[in-house]
């Protein structure tokens, strides 16, 4: 069972997460029936983000638990948005907006494993260079 540190953490850091995705919305919004850039960008930059740190706390197992908890689950995981994309997704299908929709599902799919790769040889080359 996690201690109050964790339960703390992650509740402070997704709030953090949550109010940095909406103001970024707020900040550059998407186009009713465009591709949503803006989800796709916070997708992409917190998937690279969270397999960076992962990486690093693999390297490093001895990260305080709840810090790992305050910035994965809680930051990152509400930062990024896998609903938003399926939201879009949905309404993108219901405009008729075919080529759209499978566009942005692609490129959120590679992009994603794509920044998530990069991340993770970002975290591997981070923690080699602070071990030697």
């Amino acid at each position: 069972m996690p201690g109050w540190r964790a339960w703390l953490a992650v509740a402070v850091g997704g709030f953090a997460g949550t109010e940095l995705r909406y103001g970024l919305g707020l900040a550059f919004p998407d186009l009713p029936g465009a591709v949503p850039w803006t989800t796709l960008g916070i997708n992409v930059a917190g998937s690279f983000v969270l397999a960076t740190l992962t990486t690093l706390w693999i390297a490093r197992p001895h990260t305080s638990f709840w810090l790992r908890a305050g910035l994965g689950p809680g930051l990152l995981g509400s930062f990024t948005t896998f609903s938003a994309v399926v939201f879009s997704i949905d309404q993108l299908a219901r405009a008729g907006e075919h080529p759209a929709w499978l566009a942005y599902l692609g490129l959120s799919l590679l992009l994603g494993l794509g920044a998530a790769a990069g991340g993770w040889r970002t975290g591997r080359r981070v923690a080699d260079r602070v071990a030697s």
